[in-house]
């Protein structure tokens, strides 16, 4: 809870607010390939990831199709799903072993009244979030996937050590074998 708090900290809450945030929040352990939300359920959770590594993903013509990765440190959620109330269209699947705070809906919107500022941090995560979206989705389509995969390895190299493969070239949105071509060729021009 240490890593939770600080995280709220860091955003300019108070001690006591840190501690009235962080009591609406419960630990939820997740094994690899475990669920965070499925496809055609609710997302009934906002969490913040503790350790691990989450993968957001569609199916596509029964093909998964990688549409965004998240790592420890950040907050994690179907947003349309959470902040709607509609089923899901995408997974969101722990990648590896992975912790994470869970708060719901209810709760998160009692924080939202009983403390004012917690409403404008919470806008500023949203505008954050959408930033990293288009980013990540503008990544997908500027950069090549060997340039994809070296910004990953530089901005999470120890992610790219703990992600199974066909995960990480789904990420990077490649097949595992492709992705074996770009590790050679990284290694071959160090």
């Amino acid at each position: 809870m240490d890593l939770l708090k600080s995280f709220f900290l860091q955003g300019g809450f108070t001690d006591d607010e840190v501690e009235q945030i962080a009591g609406n929040f419960s630990c939820k352990n997740l094994d690899k390939g475990d669920y965070f939300v499925e496809e055609g359920k609710i997302s009934k959770y906002l969490g913040f990831i503790e350790n691990g590594f989450f993968q957001y993903y569609i199916n596509l013509d029964g093909e998964e199709k990688t549409t965004y990765s998240l790592g420890a440190n950040n907050l994690i959620a179907s947003l349309v799903s959470f902040l709607k109330g509609v089923p899901s269209k995408e997974n969101i699947r722990a990648a590896i072993t992975s912790s994470i705070w869970i708060i719901s809906k209810d709760d998160f919107r009692e924080l939202q009244q009983t403390i004012p500022s917690f409403k404008d941090y919470y806008i500023g995560i949203l505008e954050w979030q959408i930033c990293c979206i288009e980013e990540s989705r503008l990544d997908g389509i500027m950069l090549s996937a060997g340039q994809r995969y070296e910004k990953m390895l530089y901005k999470e190299p120890d992610l790219i050590r703990q992600i199974p493969v066909q995960y990480l070239a789904s990420i990077i949105g490649v097949t595992p074998r492709h992705l074996s071509r770009i590790r050679n060729n990284l290694r071959l021009a160090n």
